[in-house]
């Protein structure tokens, strides 16, 4: 049911492909799109292009999955609104960090809210220590300065708190009968919601018509896609752990810059990337929580 009005077979995406491949995957999406989004920032306005990329996501997928059949029941409409809200309140507000931060402090501080979800999981040793390793891998690679401002630390502290609401509230979402469609109609209640943000470059939205398509298009490579992913990956994995795989994000990030734009990592960012794959391995795979 769930990824048939896209053409792929159920299956083949809740069969024994590991969920790590479905973060890499959502990870690249997601990376191409925030580099996109970063680039209207002068023209749009952060507000409008959180927005944009929010409302212009829901409406693909509604259109995609023909949400409209749906019954208010089916939609478990509360819980959906409220995911909806927390999916676009934690964009807007790392739009806003990384607009006063440099984006490896954003990131840094905003991992807070999975680490949170994943320490308040399973709480063995081992658990520990690989939430300890990954940590200290996300920190290497974010390379971390003493640079910005305490509203862009707010905004990113208030990032992770939402990043981790958005984990618990999605895989509630995952496991009703909502799933994809309840993503859909949550993301444009919660784009509705932040729209104020936007009002301000009002004037930038009736005047360019290319860039407010390249804001949609940000809508669809950093929300449609990764988000539908974790949709799916929710419903094989614990909260705890998908919030610890989210260590993949930065390290897939890295990896892109490698291939695709040739860049050289530096021997810190190597080890950031070993201890992410080290603390995975060491985690290893459990019995949902």
């Amino acid at each position: 049911m769930q990824f048939r009005r896209f053409g792929v077979k159920q299956e083949y995406l809740q069969g024994s492909t590991p969920p790590e491949l479905f973060f890499v995957l959502g990870a690249i999406s997601q990376y191409l799109g925030a580099a996109l989004a970063f680039n209207l920032f002068d023209d749009l306005g952060v507000g409008m292009v959180a927005t944009l990329r929010v409302i212009g996501a829901a409406i693909i997928l509604i259109m995609l999955r023909r949400s409209w059949n749906r019954s208010f029941n089916d939609l478990d409409v509360y819980w959906t609104a409220a995911f909806g809200i927390v999916l676009a309140a934690m964009n807007l507000c790392f739009y806003l960090a990384i607009n006063e931060l440099p984006l490896g402090n954003a990131v840094a501080i905003e991992f807070i809210g999975p680490i949170a979800v994943a320490a308040a999981g399973r709480r063995s040793a081992r658990n520990l220590s690989s939430l300890l390793l990954a940590a200290l891998g996300v920190l290497l690679l974010a390379e971390v300065t003493p640079e910005g401002s305490i509203v862009g630390f707010i905004f990113a502290l208030s990032a992770g708190m939402f990043w981790a609401l958005y984990i618990i509230l999605g895989s509630k979402v995952a496991r009703t009968g909502a799933h994809l469609d309840g993503l859909g109609i949550g993301m444009l209640i919660g784009g509705l919601v932040i729209s104020p943000a936007s009002f301000g470059s009002f004037d930038h939205f009736v005047d360019s018509p290319l860039l407010i398509l390249l804001a949609l298009l940000t809508g669809f490579l950093a929300n449609v896609i990764p988000y539908g992913i974790d949709q799916i990956v929710f419903r094989k994995i614990s909260k705890s752990r998908f919030a610890f795989l989210q260590s993949l994000l930065p390290a897939t990030a890295m990896c892109v810059g490698i291939i695709a734009l040739q860049q050289r990592p530096s021997v810190e960012e190597l080890f950031g990337i070993g201890l992410i794959i080290f603390a995975i391995v060491l985690r290893g795979r459990e019995n949902e929580d």
